[in-house]
């Protein structure tokens, strides 16, 4: 399988024991920092154990255990940018538990949870470069080589040393159904798709127009 194999040579690149992410990684996040590169390393190890490519389309999903107000949260767009299971495209879940942890989920595959371990979150929260970061200072600001040093941590560390990796059996989750149907709000006059409106006074309307509030919080959960 010429895809799976392309996951060791394409990313997981190792120097001298080190693990190597793309450049394009921290572009694409908008600033170096630790959990970005967490988050890389966590959607590598989920494919290889569901013994997998990175998806094209939208036949696996992830839910991530992070909610609001979470430095960490930088590991999400690490998991989209290794996996390409993303939010765009309905590939991805946020379950507000407040964990840095994640489950990934191949209908034909099973799940698999890989979860920040305690140990290392510990070393990792003494760095310098989180001394800044309680400071307000924004992970841009922060000095290069203090930044790079963080992030060495991440690369430099042994896959066991960072994460528990357990299978997640009898796993079930059923995605929404993809639907191209649309029709004009009949008070705004704007597009909705079908699942967002709401009938009000007889009128189909929007969620903004039906003063309605969306009630999918729950409704697309792994169970």
């Amino acid at each position: 399988m010429k895809e799976v194999a392309d996951i060791s040579t394409e990313h997981v690149k190792l120097d001298k024991g080190k693990f190597q992410v793309p450049d394009w990684l921290f572009e694409f996040h908008g600033h170096k920092c630790p959990y970005s590169v967490m988050g890389y390393r966590m959607g590598i190890a989920a494919l290889r154990e569901l013994g997998r490519e990175k998806c094209h389309d939208h036949d696996m999903f992830v839910f991530s255990e992070m909610g609001v107000g979470h430095p960490q949260g930088c590991m999400q767009d690490g998991i989209q940018a290794s996996t390409s299971a993303t939010f765009g495209k309905g590939q991805m879940f946020k379950l507000f538990y407040g964990k840095v942890g994640a489950t990934f989920f191949d209908p034909s595959k099973g799940a698999v949870r890989i979860l920040f371990r305690n140990e290392f979150m510990d070393k990792l929260g003494t760095h310098e470069f989180f001394s800044f970061r309680k400071q307000g200072i924004e992970p841009s600001q922060v000095p290069a080589n203090v930044a790079q040093g963080v992030i060495d941590l991440v690369l430099n560390a042994a896959e066991e040393a960072l994460f528990k990796i357990e299978r997640v059996p009898d796993f079930k989750f059923k995605p929404a159904q993809s639907s191209f149907n649309k029709a004009k709000c009949e008070a705004c006059g704007e597009y909705v798709f079908e699942r967002y409106l709401r009938v009000k006074d007889g009128r189909l309307e929007c969620l903004k127009c039906s003063g309605h509030t969306q009630d999918e919080t729950t409704l697309y959960l792994p169970f």
